[in-house]
């Protein structure tokens, strides 16, 4: 039994606002890892994939990073979450 949590089947609820911000901005996943990573967070090309596909749980910090480096705010990210209440 896994210890975490998942939200109708998912492991994240950003992972399709997160893949369509990314394009809109034009950034592959190597890029905006990089970008990541110049502000002090790590998250590897593979595992952005993996938050897009709902495969891979966001910490609230990566949340934060997230939007900040694609220039949006974080309720954007969590616009389908906020949809079901």
């Amino acid at each position: 039994m896994s210890l975490i949590s998942k939200f109708d089947g998912n492991m994240n609820v950003i992972g399709k606002q997160l893949r369509e911000y990314r394009i809109k901005k034009n950034l592959s996943y190597e890029k905006l890892s990089v970008k990541l990573q110049l502000i002090g967070v790590n998250i590897h090309k593979q595992s952005l994939y993996d938050i897009e596909i709902n495969k891979r749980t966001v910490k609230d910090y990566e949340l934060c990073a997230l939007a900040y480096v694609l220039e949006i705010d974080v309720n954007d990210l969590l616009k389908d979450m906020q949809e079901l209440f």
